[in-house]
């Protein structure tokens, strides 16, 4: 699979400021919306690269 280790790359990024944002960055996210928003980004682009690859 090309690409292979790009997508392990955006995903350990993407755990890393899921789980320990506020510890890494220093943003603060009483009500999760910084989490949400996140989750909803890392969704989508799975969902373009799905539909980009057919």
């Amino acid at each position: 699979m090309k690409g292979t280790g790009v997508s392990g790359l955006a995903l350990a990024m993407f755990i890393a400021l899921f789980t320990f944002g506020t510890d890494i960055v220093g943003y603060r996210d009483p009500d999760g919306k910084v989490q949400l928003a996140l989750f909803a980004t890392f969704v989508f682009g799975l969902l373009v690269g799905y539909r980009t690859r057919g």
